[in-house]
């Protein structure tokens, strides 16, 4: 079922209850242009509300931890799910998996900053994100507001240890994600050096209901149109998605579908359940999903790896209380 993003003109901006500095018409205009020559293969999917709203909002200055990047695009997937692109420092560099803290001005102007995985590659030549929307959260409340031209803080460090260079070689590798956790495993899977390290590639996405699959079309057709490793992903790759509260075809929570087999189908072959031998296994989600199943890996024989010492799976411990 292809998830059609919400238009981009129905999303308004809010109006900030501080001292503003108005961007005009003409203003907005000419950051568009600068935009499209920095990025000659942007499509300005928010021109509407670039160019026919005045936008009020207090001007962002980068520090010395901070960058401050443009928005490019916006998609809300639902009422619950968003993502978008900003500009790319040309000295940003990570790898792919990593995750970086991004935020918006908050009281006083002090930054008001979240740790955010990087959905897109890391040849990219923009950042993507994949963010729930919390109507009440401090940050998400008003991220979820941003449109194409908006300003956001980019922190200069990334880090993370949901990387490959965490793991020990192996087979197989399973990308076990819930909701955003999704979010590491876009850039992961679309990074050529995965389909070098791995010979089997599995991402295995459970949501709520059939709406919060995100990317789904681009997962279902195994990158089809990606122009690095559509080929790579047609024989290496396969995508299990899972909704646990409305029909579809494959339900259940992740747990269960590792005692059912259902996670060891089609060319992911023999065996059907893990094996510390050969399988590797990388985590992101909800706390839950991470506790048992690490307590599951650590049962069998798996041992937790990070960036100093690799092992047979990951999880990030930046996001585990």
């Amino acid at each position: 079922m292809p998830i059609a993003p919400v238009p981009q003109s129905s999303f308004q901006p809010a109006q900030k209850a501080f001292p503003v500095h108005q961007l005009t018409v003409r203003t907005l205009e000419s950051k568009e242009a600068r935009l499209q020559s920095a990025y000659p293969n942007l499509v300005m999917s928010g021109r509407s509300a670039l160019t026919e709203t005045t936008l009020s909002a207090p001007p962002l200055e980068p520090t010395g931890s901070l960058s401050v990047e443009t928005v490019l695009s916006v998609t809300h997937w639902n009422q619950h799910l968003f993502s978008f692109t900003v500009t790319r420092p040309a000295s940003f560099r990570f790898r792919s998996g990593e995750f970086v803290m991004i935020g918006l001005a908050g009281e006083g102007g002090k930054p008001l900053l979240r740790a955010y995985s990087m959905a897109s590659p890391s040849y990219d030549e923009t950042l993507e994100f994949l963010s729930i929307k919390v109507a009440d959260g401090p940050l998400t409340s008003r991220l979820q507001k941003i449109v194409v031209g908006d300003q956001i803080y980019l922190g200069r460090k990334p880090t993370g240890t949901l990387v490959a260079d965490a793991l020990i070689p192996g087979r197989r590798l399973f990308l076990l994600g819930t909701g955003t956790g999704l979010a590491p495993w876009m850039s992961i899977i679309r990074d050529p050096e995965t389909y070098s390290r791995f010979e089997q590639i599995a991402v295995v996405h459970s949501v709520r209901t059939v709406s919060d699959l995100a990317y789904r079309d681009m997962l279902e057709s195994l990158l089809a149109d990606d122009p690095l490793v559509s080929e790579e992903a047609a024989a290496q790759l396969t995508y299990i998605p899972t909704v646990t509260r409305e029909p579809f075809h494959t339900t259940g929570r992740v747990d269960a579908l590792m005692r059912d087999g259902t996670l060891f189908q089609g060319k992911l072959g023999e065996p059907k359940k893990f094996d510390p031998e050969h399988d590797r296994i990388m985590m992101c989600g909800s706390m839950g999903m991470l506790k048992e199943t690490a307590a599951m890996l650590d049962g069998i024989g798996f041992a937790e790896g990070s960036n100093s010492k690799p092992g047979e799976y990951v999880i990030e411990r930046a996001f585990v209380g």
